[in-house]
């Protein structure tokens, strides 16, 4: 909310896990003010944390870290930490750290090999996204998912449509196919998965066609038709 002097608002949020209703009394004698409420729940933040112990032990990882800010909101994230020390317990034969996002992006930066596992809020999640995908290479690598292990999933490369390079034939289209590999994994094809990641791998390995972004002077759809002809040859 906005305001300047003295002033109370009421606020309303319906969502599927919660429902708040809360006045705030404000007074100020800036010329104008900003604020906006954080609310986790402890039901979803259980979620999320669960759903990266779940996928940590699946895939034979040894280490889960949490990533959030609670030297500044420490009640918002004080409850985060709780309730992933509590989930911990339920599997000992996981590592687990907390780390805040500040210095997080610095050892991702100095150390990326470290971690393994990363479970964070939306708002940092945003960030350590982008930094981890310049890691790996770039965003034309980078794909990613809204996972809801009780329903619909959504996959997709985690650059967005990229508007700027429609019909331009530069945008590389390995993230977008490495999307549709999560998606397949997600769904129980794990054979299918494997194979769609081995393509893309050998393709890339061999370094023959590769868009702008990687040195090279591919189009968009040279690079798919390389990694379709390279499943192919691979998998028949």
């Amino acid at each position: 909310g906005r305001g300047r002097g003295k002033w109370r608002e009421e606020h309303l949020m319906v969502r599927k896990l919660y429902q708040l209703k809360l006045g705030v009394d404000l007074e100020s004698d800036e010329e104008e003010i900003a604020y906006q409420l954080g609310v986790m729940s402890r039901r979803g933040a259980e979620r999320v944390i669960r759903y990266a112990f779940e996928l940590a032990r699946r895939e034979k990882r040894k280490r889960v870290t949490a990533v959030d800010k609670a030297n500044v909101l420490t009640h918002l994230y004080g409850l985060w930490r709780e309730v992933f020390q509590k989930v911990a317990e339920d599997y000992k034969e996981i590592e687990t750290e907390m780390a805040f996002v500040d210095a997080m992006t610095m050892w991702m930066v100095k150390n990326p090999e470290w971690y393994e596992v990363i479970v964070t809020p939306n708002m940092f999640g945003d960030i350590i996204t982008d930094l981890g995908a310049m890691l790996q290479g770039g965003m034309g690598l980078a794909p990613g998912g809204n996972l809801n292990p009780e329903g619909i999933s959504m996959f997709e490369p985690i650059h967005g449509s990229a508007p700027k390079y429609a019909g331009k034939g530069v945008a590389n289209p390995i993230a977008t196919i490495l999307a549709g590999k999560m998606m397949l994994e997600e769904l129980g094809e794990e054979e299918a998965s494997r194979a769609v990641e081995e393509a893309v791998k050998e393709v890339l390995r061999e370094g023959k066609c590769l868009t702008y972004d990687l040195g090279g002077s591919s189009k968009t759809h040279e690079v798919g038709d390389a990694v379709v002809r390279k499943l192919r040859e691979l998998h028949g």
